[in-house]
């Protein structure tokens, strides 16, 4: 039984919604895992990970990375291979950039935290800029509605695993697949008392957002933004 399956009570076991056999895939996933995400209970990454190779999906945990505390990560960022999943400004379209790419992807690094978290740990290692670094461009909106998004278009981290597995191994079927268990895990926790999370941009648009207006001014553009479906 895969660990995240154990602790868990036998009528919201996950195991009848996870694949009978690790996905055969040829892509290595590396995990940046911030250290608040570890204790969560509800968190996507257990998940992923046990529907793939153990081999093929590595968990890092960690705020700061250099080559002197992790060699094997800072060899892989160093690779030609590897991409990095973080959207912004210079990030390439994962699917054109797989489509143009003289050299076809083996390695993609993600970033696990809330949005803040995996901007901290972007912008603060230096390792993590040497990757290309791509994004996203998906229709699909989150299926992981027991925790808020920023906005309408975050997905959790393995949402993102999934849809970028399915275009590197170039099976749709590899989605569908992984989503399973997250849609499984929804599922159950609002059988049992969950609420629905609307994204922080759906409720700030409509009126909805509980909290108080921060008085800080880079916290308060942000809010403006997000009013206002500017990316952040």
């Amino acid at each position: 039984l895969p660990v995240t399956a154990l602790y868990r009570p036998q009528k919201v076991c996950l195991c009848p919604y996870l694949p009978a056999h690790p996905l055969h895939i040829s892509t290595h996933l590396y995990i940046i895992q911030h250290p608040a995400e570890e204790n969560k209970v509800l968190r996507t990454v257990p998940l992923l990970a046990a529907c793939l190779p153990q081999d093929k999906c590595k968990v890092k945990i960690g705020r700061r990375f250099s080559e002197e505390r992790d060699p094997e990560l800072s060899t892989i960022c160093r690779k030609s291979d590897t991409l990095i999943l973080y959207p912004g400004a210079e990030a390439a379209n994962l699917e054109e950039f797989v489509l143009d790419s003289p050299i076809y992807p083996t390695t993609v690094i993600i970033i696990d935290g809330t949005w803040s978290q995996a901007k901290d740990i972007f912008y603060k290692n230096s390792l993590f800029r040497l990757p290309k670094q791509v994004q996203l461009k998906t229709s699909l909106s989150s299926q992981y509605v027991i925790r808020t998004q920023p906005t309408n278009r975050c997905l959790s981290t393995l949402e993102c695993a999934a849809v970028a597995l399915s275009i590197l191994e170039k099976n749709n079927c590899i989605q569908e697949t992984l989503l399973r268990p997250l849609q499984a895990l929804c599922s159950f926790q609002l059988q049992h008392g969950a609420q629905i999370r609307l994204s922080k941009e759906h409720l700030l648009k409509n009126g909805l957002y509980p909290k108080p207006m921060p008085k800080n001014k880079r916290k308060l553009r942000k809010m403006e933004l997000l009013m206002n479906s500017i990316k952040i």
